[in-house]
């Protein structure tokens, strides 16, 4: 099967097989290229394998596009860019594995025997750049009629795939994630899925880096609830993020139940997701009921509360965070400060929407209250019609509220105009109780409304409240 037009058509391509029959070597396209060509996928990442030295192969490329080369000795590897694209050389190359680790034995290969090492039959196609048959599909395990039924199968047996590298686990339940659409839905088949069962586990030998490289493109990916839902079908979520597994099922009690948590989280993960591709604020959506179960009560005539759930998993985020060794950065402060406040609008929408409630949202929230805002309005997800269209319309009414009170007070980011160098200037004091006492008095009136937000408001209120507490002015 040859197929040159419009999956070869950058000139890379024919330079390669120059060089690659210069030096007496056969060169193919490989891996996830060959299986965007077919999936019309944009894809800029192009790996070739070669049956000889990759590097030697690189370098003979380089030379002729005069382009700089990467050399990577340890891992045989080289790579270059050219028009646009990056091209990543290897030695086609077998592999062995120790069960107590990942990284492979390798040794020199042929084609056959490094698409045999490939994670997916799929991922395992290669489209030739040899001379004689240039285009033709290399495609020993079917990975093309898989792709056009949609299924996610090893080229070996599973138990070994997993077994030698368990990231391809987290790899297939990505895959499914990425690359299903409405028309063309993927799926792991079940002698897969079961062999991710029972090898679970073996995630333990995987760095927690590598398990959250996978966990973000599934978090960027279009519905990202369908590789959340895969991850807890195979047994893997249990020994990622056991927090969100326990978010699972519904409890009754007295005829009584309450809403099934983890489906609701990944709802709101979805309705976050058709509106925003930032990845914090995805976090922030699948994490932003983590404190239920800790929270979780019932109270006989009044059925289930999660009363502070959002306070409990305001102080999960950063130990979660730091158990998967991501960022406790800005990024970890960002996502635990929408959980943190995710109830605070649909609380302002429950109650009358004053200016002063609007006010401490928007000092609390500061530049996040967009992003807070796209997080409260995905967690209106109730199966009554009625109450989502009621919640709705108020939630719009709050937002007119915030816009009304920021055009006027410019409260988000709001920094106290009185600080604590200013008042022990004026009453000649050391730092000491009273001063923040004072700072605090000042920032509540504001944000009160009790006086407008300037600095000679707060100014003139501070001195009155000094007084009060027998403070006298320096001369």
């Amino acid at each position: 099967m040859t197929l040159t037009e419009g999956y070869l058509d950058h000139p890379v391509f024919r330079i390669v097989a120059d060089a690659a029959a210069e030096q007496g070597v056969r060169a193919f396209v490989i891996g996830g290229y060959v299986r965007d060509c077919f999936l019309g996928r944009p894809n800029n990442d192009i790996d070739i394998v070669v049956e000889g030295s990759g590097i030697a192969l690189a370098e003979a490329v380089a030379a002729k596009v005069h382009t700089k080369v990467s050399v990577f000795k340890n891992f045989g590897t080289a790579m270059l860019h050219y028009q646009g694209i990056e091209v990543e050389f290897v030695g086609a190359r077998k592999e062995s594995y120790r069960r107590e680790s990942r990284k492979p034995i390798v040794e020199d290969g042929t084609l056959e025997e490094d698409q045999l090492r490939r994670d997916f039959t799929i991922n395992a196609m290669a489209l030739s750049l040899c001379q004689e048959d240039f285009g033709a599909l290399v495609d020993p395990f079917g990975g093309i009629r898989d792709l056009s039924e949609g299924i996610i199968r090893t080229p070996l047996q599973p138990e070994q795939t997993y077994s030698d590298d368990p990231l391809r686990m987290l790899r297939a339940v990505r895959f499914v994630s990425q690359l299903s659409s409405a028309e063309h839905p993927f799926h792991i088949v079940p002698e897969s899925m079961d062999a991710m069962r029972k090898m679970a586990s073996r995630l333990s030998i995987l760095s927690k880096e590598r398990i959250v490289e996978e966990l973000d493109k599934i978090l960027l990916s279009p519905v990202p609830s369908v590789g959340f839902r895969l991850l807890d079908e195979a047994g893997l979520l249990e020994h990622i993020l056991p927090e969100l597994t326990r978010l699972k099922g519904v409890e009754t009690v007295d005829g009584k139940g309450h809403k099934e948590n983890f489906s609701h989280s990944l709802k709101v993960l979805d309705n976050v997701a058709e509106v925003s591709s930032n990845l914090w604020l995805r976090w922030a959506a699948l994490l932003h009921d983590i404190g239920k179960p800790a929270s979780k009560r019932f109270a006989p005539g009044q059925g289930w509360t999660f009363h502070g759930h959002e306070v409990i998993g305001e102080r999960m985020v950063p130990k979660i965070f730091q158990a998967l060794k991501m960022p406790l950065n800005e990024k970890m402060k960002y996502v635990q400060k929408l959980v943190g406040l995710h109830l605070r609008p649909i609380a302002l929408v429950d109650d009358e929407v004053t200016d002063s409630a609007v006010r401490r949202l928007l000092f609390d929230a500061g530049d996040d209250v967009d992003d807070l805002m796209i997080l409260c309005n995905a967690d209106i997800t109730s199966k009554n019609p009625a109450k989502v269209v009621r919640l709705r319309r108020n939630f719009e009414l709050v937002k007119q509220k915030m816009a009304e009170v920021e055009a006027k007070d410019a409260i988000r980011n709001w920094k106290n105009p009185i600080t604590g160098d200013y008042i022990m200037q004026v009453y000649g004091i050391p730092p000491c109780n009273l001063i923040g006492a004072l700072k605090e008095q000042v920032k509540e009136a504001v944000l009160d409304g009790v006086i407008e937000n300037s600095f000679d408001a707060a100014d003139r209120f501070l001195r009155e409240k000094a007084a009060q507490m027998g403070l006298k002015p320096v001369e």
